[in-house]
């Protein structure tokens, strides 16, 4: 599968000011330390390959949802970080446009790192502000500007979409990879390809499902989205989650995967036949494995049971691409994380297929899983909302303003 947008590789950057717009939206704990650093890991290719250029590399990005210049929200202890991946010093500037930003980037020397500050300290970056793009790239100087941050290609901000309008843009490697990778699962899959979907909620995911089922060879539901599906087959789901208003939704799925198959739906849409059920949800909450058909009117179901996850295992063994996006119950408490653990590690254990876990919870949950940063699988995402919409087949405002690729 080809890009076909240009990349960092398809222009001249030797000795250039490249604008790098990054996603370092990343998890701090309460005291602000980086809790998890794929994002800013992710970023590392681009830079090496730009510092190797000897360009001037200036970093743009966001951080939370600052409301103003709240200090809790800087972008800070992400320019520490990057630094000590990088084993280079990062020059940390606590604005993004104007005077501090023109000053810095002249002093700077070629193949150097600068961090601007979080670019959401102005109300114009969300509303897709012209004249904000305009000072950024007035500001920074740079000759050309190199979209890495896929987390945030689904919108169209300022640093995403409008800057494209002043400077040359172009792909960084993560966004191409990201790209490639999501969109050759969903185009030219490995088969069988096993979806795994889960979450809370259905609406949240009904353009993937509903291309899943054209695409996929099963479709496996768990989460608080199953309670969903289920009560809609006619199973009572006690006190649960459960979202209402979805069943024309679900008529529609479930008549699209009559018009794709012969056999049975059940073999195809696999909901869970037990689940874990608790009556609070706590820490100190217990597990209790209950078949369809017996959880009483208190009964919350928070993970897939046994015998489902048994299920689940069986398909996945016979994968050659499954795509995994949701946590199958809630994953946060140790008690209700055995089917997303389950699957992490049946993905882990089988290099030989390709295992792509889209971004947000699920990607958080599989690298405190793992241990080694995501490595046991294919391809973490780095975006949640850009990763179902790239499966799902939108196009995304933040690829979309990049310039073509050659023919």
């Amino acid at each position: 599968m080809s890009f076909f947008k240009r990349t960092i590789r398809d222009v001249p950057i030797d000795n250039k000011t490249v604008l790098v717009r990054a996603d370092y939206n990343v998890p701090q704990s309460s005291t602000g330390a980086i809790s998890d650093d794929l994002r800013i890991r992710a970023s590392i290719p681009t830079l090496e390959y730009l510092l190797e250029h000897h360009a001037k590399v200036v970093i743009m990005s966001h951080l939370g949802r600052p409301e103003g210049h709240e200090a809790k929200y800087s972008l800070k202890p992400v320019a520490k970080r990057l630094s000590e991946l990088l084993g280079r010093k990062v020059i940390f500037v606590d604005d993004c446009i104007d005077d501090k930003v023109v000053q810095a980037v002249k002093k700077a020397p070629n193949n150097s790192i600068i961090l601007l500050e979080n670019l959401r300290y102005y109300p114009e970056e969300e509303a897709n502000d012209s004249d904000f793009a305009q000072k950024i790239a007035k500001s920074t100087g740079a000759r050309y500007f190199v979209q890495d941050g896929f987390g945030v290609v689904h919108r169209a901000h300022a640093s995403t979409e409008a800057i494209t309008h002043f400077i040359p843009s172009v792909s960084g490697l993560l966004l191409e990879r990201e790209y490639v990778t999501i969109t050759g699962a969903m185009e030219k899959p490995q088969r069988p390809l096993v979806a795994v979907m889960g979450g809370a909620k259905v609406s949240d995911k009904i353009t993937v499902i509903e291309r899943l089922v054209g695409v996929a060879d099963k479709i496996i539901i768990g989460g608080a989205m199953s309670n969903t599906f289920l009560k809609y087959k006619g199973h009572h789901m006690g006190s649960s989650k459960v979202e209402d208003g979805q069943e024309k939704v679900l008529d529609n799925i479930y008549l699209a995967a009559h018009k794709k198959l012969d056999t049975s739906i059940d073999d195809f849409i696999i909901l869970p036949e037990d689940v874990a059920v608790t009556t609070s949800i706590s820490e100190i909450a217990k597990r209790k494995n209950v078949k369809l058909g017996n959880l009483d009117p208190k009964a919350i179901a928070a993970d897939i049971g046994d015998a489902s996850i048994e299920r689940m295992i069986e398909e996945i063994a016979k994968a050659k691409t499954v795509i995994w996006n949701g946590t199958l119950g809630l994953a946060e408490y140790p008690e209700f994380a055995h089917g997303s653990a389950r699957l992490a590690l049946a993905l882990a254990t089988q290099p030989k297929t390709t295992s792509i876990i889209g971004g947000g919870d699920t990607a958080d949950f599989v690298l405190k899983w793992d241990g080694k940063g995501g490595e046991s699988f294919t391809h973490v995402s780095t975006g949640g909302g850009a990763s179902l919409e790239l499966m799902a087949g939108k196009k995304l405002p933040g690829i979309e303003s990049l310039l073509d690729a050659p023919r």
